[in-house]
């Protein structure tokens, strides 16, 4: 039988919105070797500093996503109580949006 292919234990980078904009959220990323890419607050020092904005747009992908499936209150509330009945949940709501 073969082997499944593991999860990479961390991402490459990490995308927040402004909410998330803080030095110390920055810091432990980049210690912990994830590329942070939050913008900064305009009333934040530091605000001029560059990111990347290729990779922040990817974000919108991944909200549009999960927009889709809070239409299916099951979902959205987490009624399943184990995984993998969630999971299977996920997988109908993904199915009935495709069809």
């Amino acid at each position: 039988m073969e082997e499944a292919t593991a999860w990479p234990e961390q991402p490459e980078k990490l995308a927040g919105d402004k909410g998330y904009s803080a030095d110390w959220i920055r810091d432990w990323l980049t210690e912990h070797g994830i590329k942070p890419v939050i913008p900064y607050k305009s009333n934040e020092k530091g605000h001029a500093k560059k990111f990347d904005r290729k990779s922040y747009r990817k974000r919108n992908i991944v909200e549009r996503c999960v927009n889709s499936l809070k239409w299916f209150r099951r979902v959205a509330t987490r009624y399943e109580k184990l995984a993998i009945h969630y999971v299977g949940m996920v997988n109908l709501a993904i199915i009935f949006r495709l069809l």
